[in-house]
């Protein structure tokens, strides 16, 4: 044997590493989350978010990504590493880290692939029990969601391009979990400049003309840039 092909394995164990993505998205109501039914043990049948192990080639980004296409065909664009998970019990098969990501996609319609059997939007409220330590990551993953929307225009990847007022405004109370005054929210986000007016308008309801709106990005970067905090 040649010592000098070896001299950096270390006689340490080795914990495998796998990641986790916890994908939301935003029926026009509610906040939902996606995920996937396990096809295999343990927890056969269970709930649990996209994710698996990471390849030795790849980066745990990488293996995200390409377990979200695998599981779901989706590719986000907002993807954050946001926690990491290392609880010695967490996993029954053996000692697995697992590296927490989110996401955030526009809803459509996704199909279980690879070894998940399933793949499904849940409502916020109506998470079932999930696999391993996924309600606590759910909850981490959460709480940063609710910490972001004060510095990322998260509507941009939740919503459609063309929004009205009231969807934005939705989409803020769903995340955050209160409500708004509906004039108040609105006094806030045009003082804000982030919102550019276009000249279409849509009918919510047979009485009710709405205007549409689109995301002033340019701005946003520029406030963020100068310590913007959107507070509420």
């Amino acid at each position: 044997m040649n010592n000098s092909e070896n001299k950096y394995c270390y006689k340490y164990p080795h914990p495998a590493v796998t990641t986790d993505c916890v994908i939301f998205g935003f029926d026009g109501t509610k906040l939902n989350v996606l995920l996937v039914q396990r096809g295999g043990e343990p927890y056969l049948g269970w709930w649990a978010f996209p994710g698996g192990f990471v390849r030795m080639d790849e980066s745990s980004e990488d293996g995200a990504l390409r377990e979200l296409r695998e599981e779901t065909q989706l590719t986000p664009e907002y993807v954050e590493q946001f926690h990491t998970y290392s609880d010695p019990a967490r996993d029954p098969r053996e000692r697995v880290i697992t590296i927490a990501y989110l996401a955030l996609v526009k809803i459509q319609d996704v199909k279980g692939g690879d070894d998940a059997k399933e793949a499904q939007w849940f409502p916020i409220d109506k998470i079932p029990h999930l696999a391993f330590d996924h309600d606590v990551i759910l909850r981490d993953a959460l709480a940063r969601l609710r910490e972001r929307i004060h510095f990322h225009p998260i509507g941009y990847d939740l919503l459609p391009e063309k929004f009205t007022l009231k969807e934005l405004q939705s989409l803020y109370e769903a995340i955050l979990g209160i409500n708004f005054d509906r004039r108040n929210f609105a006094k806030k986000m045009f003082h804000l400049d982030i919102l550019t007016q276009l000249e279409e308008t849509v009918w919510p309801t047979p009485k009710r003309e709405a205007n549409l709106f689109k995301f002033n990005l340019d701005k946003y970067k520029e406030l963020k840039q100068r310590g913007f905090r959107l507070e509420f």
